[in-house]
């Protein structure tokens, strides 16, 4: 694996929106999945879904927090999340592993639908 991740594709409809995958635990196990399409709703800061199995982790890799544009696994609920905005109070938020990044502006996540499906493919 790269050592600056895995570049992927979210592509939701018609558009494609670029990522990088880390090396993380959980990314090298998604990475083993592709292509994969996870269910995800809007909510508050994020767009968020349950996976249909939990991917690994090392209790190391947990942490509290995002920037925006990553993209996390939950692991209280396995949920895939792509988290977009309010990085500033994201620090109570905690149980997530980061597994990558948007690699353009996060603020496309506000253009998509409230309910969308989202297809991981390798670029």
């Amino acid at each position: 694996m790269p050592e600056n991740g895995t570049k992927v594709e979210l592509i939701v409809g018609e558009i494609v929106i670029p990522a990088t995958l880390n090396n993380s635990k959980p990314s090298q196990a998604l990475l083993a999945k592709l292509p994969y399409t996870v269910k995800l709703q809007r909510y508050e800061h994020d767009y968020c879904g349950v996976m249909s199995e939990p991917l690994p982790y090392d209790a190391v890799e947990l942490h509290s927090g995002w920037r925006n544009g990553d993209i996390a696994f939950a692991v209280s609920g396995s949920y895939f999340a792509i988290l977009y905005k309010d990085e500033e109070i994201s620090q109570q938020f905690d149980g997530m592993v980061t597994m990558g990044t948007l690699d353009g502006d996060p603020a496309i996540m506000d253009t998509l639908d409230a309910g969308i499906d989202v297809r991981i493919e390798s670029k």
